[in-house]
């Protein structure tokens, strides 16, 4: 598989809201949720040590969307390269979601990856009854393909798979404890173990928080570095909202922090030094 600019935005890179549309069927889970809902933004900056690289948005639209008769979250994910950095690996990718409110699955994802010269398109749509995903994809020099795959029940997508992470409640979790979330991406279907590092307490922008610290296990590569070269803190709150990615590379150290937020169901909940 490809390690593209886009995964890294993904490295480091929502019910008070009738649901419109929804239909009850014994096909889906029903997953409780107070910890996200339409209309929420976070925006992030990405950083080498002390120089910006980039930026990224992830936003919850305000409005409700029906999709296989469900009613369904459009999370749009938006990473840029800038400054000096984008002369070098110009970035502009958008990855989208429609997550199904009641089952925080996927009905529906689509991303448009712009990288240098690298452009790709794709759309997959989710048949969580049947347990097909329909991909069609292209790179803009070829016709359009069109393929079919198997996937298990409640499979993630990328986006997905992130806000079903702020559902998990960590208060009965250990330290160096695995969660398992089954996700599809591409043309694979594959486990993602995340392992559980324990509490801290993290100075941002908007005060102390204290947080939850996870990290995906990486399989050895020759780009990342360190046992745990990925990094996650989360808020312990109410929210459980990322507030820093590190990821640690063989080129260096990239950070990404939580600088603006709006529509988070809950406020942050800081602590004193």
């Amino acid at each position: 598989m490809k390690f593209t600019g886009a995964r890294l935005w993904i490295l480091l890179s929502v019910a008070g809201f009738a649901l419109v549309g929804f239909t009850p069927d014994e096909g889906y889970r029903s997953l409780p949720n107070n910890k996200f809902s339409a209309g929420e933004k976070l925006s992030y900056l990405v950083h080498y040590g002390f120089i910006n690289v980039g930026k990224a948005t992830v936003s919850l639209d305000e409005h409700l969307y029906t999709i296989n008769n469900r009613a369904c979250y459009k999370v749009d994910i938006h990473g840029k390269t800038t400054g000096l950095f984008a002369m070098t690996m110009k970035v502009n990718d958008l990855w989208r979601s429609y997550i199904d409110t009641g089952a925080i699955i996927p009905h529906k994802f689509f991303r448009h990856i712009q990288e240098n010269d690298y452009k790709k398109v794709e759309t997959v749509f989710f048949d969580h009854l049947k347990g097909t995903a329909q991909v069609r994809h292209t790179t803009g020099m070829e016709a359009e393909k069109v393929e079919y795959y198997k996937i298990p029940k409640n499979v993630q997508d990328i986006v997905s798979g992130y806000y079903y992470l702020r559902t998990l409640d960590f208060s009965g979790i250990k330290e160096k404890d695995t969660l398992t979330i089954t996700g599809f991406f591409e043309d694979k279907v594959y486990d993602l173990q995340i392992i559980y590092l324990g509490k801290s307490y993290l100075q941002t922008k908007f005060g102390r928080i204290k947080a939850a610290v996870i990290s995906p296990i990486m399989p050895e590569n020759q780009l990342f570095r360190g046992k745990h070269p990925i990094k996650m803190w989360i808020s312990d709150d109410d929210n459980r909202v990322p507030l820093r990615v590190e990821v640690a590379m063989l080129i260096g150290a990239f950070e990404l922090d939580l600088i603006e937020h709006q529509g988070l169901k809950h406020p942050f909940a800081t602590v004193r030094k």
